[in-house]
Parts: structure tokens; C-alpha cells; sequence
């Protein structure tokens, strides 16, 4: 179990979390821009998304589609799209058994300037690994958090009029095989790891969610706790979990 976290800031404010099942990659962005939209002009609201999305690729601000190894053809023949998104970072694949995290938060009103964000994005994530008592580092370029030579999690965010979105994705238990396809941080000698291959055994996806809420509402210092299953910007989704809505009392 980690040690007790040191909140980055405190607020008296809900966390309103969005614990999902498998989703399409333009319906969460579909859901981070209401997100963003409804915080942007509320700054007492905050907002955290939990998902697995689908084979794909997206590529950031510092990404390019060199760091892709595989042909069009082939995308095409294994249905894997490639997106151009506006967050920091270079390039990532995205697959079943990442979880996929998006943060949507008024900076200004935590009273975190950008480095002050990624720092404790960095260390909720830290955070996590410690209670399966895997020891991760933060990347020399804050690209992500690494384990020795090999990446675990991936970061990569954007802000705007202080608010924030996208966020991080972290390795389960995805087929590492896959990574092999992407060139996630420009120079690494290895592809990435996973909290599963580093940890030795098996690991519950539910109670990896589970501790990663926790870790974020104590990390950024959140009051309470409000679950979602869904969100009318959603639409249909493909593997939903089943609806309801639950509150937690932060300790």
C-alpha cells in the first residue's frame, strides 16, 4: 500500500466521476467538450472520465506519423484509426486492457499552475502503482510515468482558459505485443509495460479504478465523490456498465 498522499491542493468541491466501460474514442470527445464547456463556465464543477476505448491511435501536439510502425493498408485491414488531437505529447496506441483517464479541471480555481498539474497527474498515477507494489518514475521529457526502461503510462494533456482535458492512459493489462507499433516515446530502447507484467500476477481492472479515484480525489484534494455510469453526450454506447449513480464521502 502507498504511503499517505500529499494533497497538491484542497477544495470544497465533488469530483463528478465517470466510470465507463468500453467507449469510442468520439464519444468521449463528445463528452470532454460538454465537460469542458459546462466548467469553463462553472468553476466549482469538476470532472474525471475512466474508459477503455478500442484499437486506434492518437497523435499529439509533438507527435507525427512516423512514430506509427504499421502501413495504411494494414490500419485499414485491422480497423485501427489514427487521430490528430490537440493535447501535449506524441503519439499513443490505445487498446483493451488500458485504462484511459481524462481530467477536466479548473486549474485556477485548485490554484495549480500547469507544471504544478502534471506534477500531481504524475504522482496520483505513482500513487497507484505503489498499492500493487510497482515502483513508477516520471519520464525525463514528463511524458509519462516509467518502470526501469519501459513506459507504463503515457501522459499527455491540454488546457484551456485554464481548464483542463485529456489526460493519461495506463497499462493494465493490454497485449503488449501491440506496442511494438508505436514509437510511444521517441527513443526509448523498449516498448511499453503493463502493471500486470510488472507486478507479476493478475490484477483486478475494477479495483485499479477503484484505487486511481481515490488517489485523484486525495491528490487534488476533492471534499467528495459523485459516480456516473453514463451522460447524455454519450449517445449509445457500444459496452456500457449498468446505470447508477453513487456518492463517496472523502476520509
Amino acid at each position: 500500500m502507498a504511503a499517505a498522499t500529499q494533497n497538491c491542493t484542497s477544495v470544497e468541491t465533488t469530483l463528478q466521476v465517470y466510470l465507463l466501460g468500453s467507449v469510442e474514442f468520439e464519444a468521449i470527445l463528445r463528452l470532454q467538450r460538454r465537460l469542458h464547456f459546462e466548467i469553463t463556465g462553472d468553476r466549482d464543477q469538476a470532472a474525471l472520465i475512466l474508459c477503455e476505448h478500442p484499437h486506434g491511435f492518437t497523435v499529439g501536439r509533438q507527435g507525427s506519423r512516423s512514430q506509427i510502425r504499421v502501413e495504411q493498408q494494414e490500419l485499414r485491414w485491422r480497423g485501427w484509426p489514427i487521430r490528430w488531437v490537440n493535447r501535449g505529447g506524441g503519439c499513443m496506441m490505445h487498446a483493451p486492457g488500458q485504462l484511459a483517464l481524462y481530467s477536466v479541471l479548473p486549474l485556477d480555481r485548485l490554484g495549480l499552475g500547469i507544471d504544478a498539474y502534471l506534477a500531481c497527474l504524475g504522482e496520483t498515477i505513482r500513487d497507484l502503482l505503489a498499492d500493487f507494489s510497482v515502483a513508477g518514475e516520471p519520464g525525463k521529457q514528463a511524458d509519462g510515468i516509467w518502470v526501469g526502461n519501459r513506459m507504463l503510462a503515457g501522459l499527455g494533456v491540454s488546457v484551456r482558459n485554464w481548464v483542463t482535458s485529456f489526460g493519461a492512459c495506463v497499462n493494465i493489462d493490454p497485449a503488449l505485443d501491440l506496442f511494438r507499433h508505436v514509437d510511444t516515446s521517441p527513443g526509448a530502447a523498449l516498448p511499453m509495460t503493463s502493471l500486470v507484467r510488472e507486478r507479476g500476477g493478475p490484477v483486478r481492472a475494477s479495483l485499479v479504478r477503484e484505487r486511481l479515484i481515490e488517489h485523484f480525489r486525495a491528490r487534488f484534494g476533492f471534499s467528495r465523490i459523485a459516480l456516473f455510469t453514463d451522460h447524455p453526450a454519450l449517445g449509445v454506447l457500444a459496452h456500457p456498465r449498468p446505470a447508477a449513480v453513487h456518492a463517496w464521502e472523502g476520509v
